[in-house]
């Protein structure tokens, strides 16, 4: 199989939901120190939790992440961002038109007040691609419903489309992102945006292209987008490389809307393999009491690949220094809680 459509399978599918439920904040390796409850160390998910996205709904932050556990959409709770409780699955039901397996790299927004709309990757059984789909629900843990008759988005003959993720401009505009999955049959990766309704339920016009591969540091593939606006500029985040590798890391472009035109980072990657953490990447960005936070998937260092923990989920700070993103990170050691 190509890295492309096996990618996230293998760790996700075989992980146990018991190992799953342990692993998070508040199980047997809680995540703060002990010594200062001011204080947490990464990782806040210590089970395999690949590409987390979360939302915040009132007090409480709704992280949702790739198929484990037996779970299509695994979603988790917190209210501080470092301890998480397993919630359950939020699409328990895939479509008619979707394969069970590969549900990869969920993401949600709220549309409207008290309607939630999730994003998300599965195996399409007519193209035989990963594709992706749209689901709604009236709360953030679901569950979720996909009533349609078919993918949202697929590009069986450019590889497939993966890693969808929404965003809510400041004119109230909503888009979606996602990559074209052409590493799995040699083709570029492009990362596009096209318009939503404003339901969340419909694609509007033509997609955009923003960017592909072009970087020796990004390899093969660019993956994972997502956009975040801070004082005024556009910023588009993607991660880079293969999955399974220490080279698999995070940097971002600047944009002059959601459908571009974007130019890469000089300075990129601004996430990276460590000490602390190896493959850093596919991440969202969350903002509590001022302060910029990045959630991200990695492996503990030195085992990348391996199924036992897997990816799990990484909480680190992001400044913004002269306008630009500084990722404190990946940290292994002691830190103040959000």
């Amino acid at each position: 199989m190509t890295v492309g459509t096996s990618r996230r399978r293998g760790a996700a599918a075989v992980l146990a939901a018991a190992l799953f439920a342990a692993g998070c904040g508040g199980g047997e390796e809680p995540s703060n120190t002990g010594d200062d409850a001011r204080m947490f160390t990464n990782p806040v998910v210590r089970t395999d939790a690949p590409d987390p996205q979360a939302i915040r709904v009132g007090d409480t932050w709704y992280l949702f992440h790739t198929n484990a556990g037996g779970r299509n959409v695994p979603v988790l709770t917190s209210t501080d961002l470092v301890d998480w409780t397993p919630a359950g699955d939020a699409l328990p039901e895939l479509p008619a038109w979707a394969d069970a397996g590969k549900t990869w790299a969920p993401e949600a927004i709220e549309p409207a007040p008290g309607r939630f709309a999730l994003y998300y990757t599965v195996a399409g059984r007519e193209s035989g691609r990963q594709c992706v789909g749209r689901a709604v629900a009236s709360a953030p843990q679901g569950p979720y419903r996909d009533d349609s008759t078919g993918p949202l988005i697929c590009q069986a003959e450019l590889g497939g489309a993966i890693d969808a993720s929404p965003f809510r401009d400041t004119d109230g505009s909503l888009w979606l992102l996602w990559k074209n999955d052409g590493n799995a049959i040699g083709v570029d990766t492009w990362i596009w945006s096209q318009r939503l309704s404003d339901d969340g339920l419909r694609l509007l016009g033509e997609p955009t292209k923003l960017l592909k591969q072009t970087e020796p540091w990004e390899g093969a593939l660019i993956e994972g987008p997502f956009l975040h606006r801070h004082d005024g500029r556009l910023f588009l985040f993607f991660a880079a490389n293969a999955y399974d590798r220490a080279e698999y890391a995070e940097g971002y472009a600047v944009c002059e809307s959601p459908a571009g035109p974007c130019v890469k980072a000089p300075e990129n990657p601004i996430l990276k393999t460590n000490e602390a953490a190896s493959g850093p990447g596919h991440a969202s960005m969350v903002v509590k009491d001022g302060r910029t936070w990045l959630l991200y998937h990695a492996w503990p260092p030195g085992q990348e690949g391996t199924v036992d923990p897997g990816r799990q989920v990484w909480l680190d700070e992001v400044v913004w220094t002269d306008g630009k993103p500084v990722v404190k990170g990946p940290t292994a050691g002691p830190q103040q809680r959000p």
